[in-house]
């Protein structure tokens, strides 16, 4: 195919992603928030709502892998396709079943576990597409549209989700969710999965579903780089649940913050995302990504130790509310400057054919840690006094970058930053 041709569709491919992330963003968020409104209405109980919350995690968990070792075998395209014609199916039965019986508890939490598998399938499959539908100098772009999406969806998902909750009834709601589905899935079938693709084509593979796995694993061995990272992300997602479970149980419990305006402080990291994920779809490429995600990270890092110092130093109501607000803008917006970057690196250092199985066993340790997680420090939080939580849990994030992140592991991934420092040492000795 003609360059200036293939650019072009790539060009196309940039921004329907965009969109149809967009769409399908949103319209998972109102779901998910309207979802929860009529739980909570319905029954009146926290569990229910977190139960609801707990079928959503454990199909992600449990099929991540599965869905990796799948989207590496067969068609990226069709598999996208069919998660997002099984998501706007499942909810046509959930909406069939209320016209005809009334809506249930247990037909949501019934829904909620189908929809989850259907998105584990699509997100994992789209992940694992995205250098093959953009050329590698715009896979930042799309990584960056794909945050942008994602920030959006989190800002408008509860304002959406509130109105249409408040004002329709709960069929038109359904509804609503159905046809945004159906128009993501319209703009996904115009895309060509395979544009930038290395393999001429797509081999059935024999082996069985463990032998695959297990090629994923030894593949990661190969790579140094990508299983440090991996370790990275598993252990900082388990400690920044940290912040997730204390910083509600601070705001509530410690400092008497109104409701109205925890809920104007959590925006704070949606908006943070919106704001930075723009700033990296303009800006031009990051040349040592990880280099770039480690000072990310580490500024999140000690970003977690700041949230206890309203506990030791009593602030007035506003201030308070100012502090966490930015607080928690500054970590929507170094997630997008770790995220973004990381994302780059394993589109471009992971091989065509193994990006589903990473990409699912990347999923499996971030859903996976964050139940544990959040056992964990709810736990901790009704023993241990919030701020030496948020105090060893930052030194201890910080401890994990500094270890796993090492010179030696950065200047494997840029091979560039170690000649630099031999250049350096040399002019050091001739300068002696």
């Amino acid at each position: 195919m003609n360059e200036s041709i293939k650019l072009k569709k790539a060009t196309y491919h940039l921004y329907t992603f965009l969109i149809s992330k967009m769409i399908s963003s949103l319209g998972a968020n109102v779901y998910s928030f309207g979802m929860s409104m009529f739980i909570l209405s319905i029954t009146g109980s926290a569990f229910s709502f977190a139960a609801n919350l707990i079928f959503s995690i454990l199909p992600r968990t449990i099929l991540s892998p599965i869905a990796g070792i799948i989207v590496d075998r067969f068609s990226r395209k069709a598999i996208v396709l069919t998660g997002q014609a099984g998501t706007a199916l499942i909810i046509t039965g959930l909406l069939v079943y209320s016209l005809i019986f009334g809506l249930s508890i247990p037909a949501i939490y019934v829904t909620t576990v189908f929809y989850s598998i259907c998105s584990t399938f699509t997100g994992i499959a789209f992940t694992a597409s995205v250098a093959n539908l953009v050329d590698e100098d715009r896979i930042q772009k799309a990584m960056s549209f794909n945050q942008l999406s994602l920030s959006i969806a989190g800002i408008g998902g509860p304002i959406v989700g509130g109105m249409l909750f408040g004002f329709l009834s709960i069929e038109l709601f359904l509804v609503i969710n159905i046809v945004a589905y159906v128009i993501a899935f319209l703009l996904e079938s115009t895309m060509n999965f395979r544009l930038y693709s290395k393999e001429q084509g797509q081999e059935q593979k024999q082996e069985s579903m463990i032998s695959s796995f297990k090629e994923g694993f030894a593949y990661l061995k190969t790579k140094q780089v990508i299983s440090s990272l991996l370790w990275v992300l598993l252990l900082l997602n388990m400690f920044f649940t940290s912040v997730n479970v204390g910083i509600q149980f601070i705001l509530v419990e410690k400092l008497k913050m109104e409701y109205t305006l925890i809920g104007f402080v959590e925006a704070g990291a949606a908006i943070g995302m919106l704001v930075f994920s723009i700033y990296f779809a303009a800006r031009s490429n990051v040349k040592f990504p990880l280099l770039f995600s480690k000072r990310s990270i580490l500024g999140m890092s000690a970003l977690v130790s700041v949230i206890a110092i309203p506990l030791v130093v009593s602030f007035s109501s506003g201030v308070n509310f100012v502090y966490f607000f930015m607080v928690m803008f500054l970590f929507g917006s170094l997630g997008v400057l770790t995220n973004t970057p990381i994302g780059v690196l394993l589109q471009k250092e992971v091989d065509e054919n193994y990006r589903g199985r990473i990409f699912g066993i990347l999923e499996m340790m971030a859903m996976g840690m964050m139940p544990l997680g959040t056992l964990i420090f709810g736990v901790l939080y009704d023993l241990v006094p919030a701020q030496y939580i948020l105090i060893v849990s930052s030194i201890t994030l910080i401890m994990i970058v500094l270890v796993f992140l090492r010179r030696s592991v950065l200047e494997m991934a840029h091979p560039e930053l170690k000649e630099k420092r031999i250049g350096n040492l040399e002019t050091a000795e001739i300068i002696k």
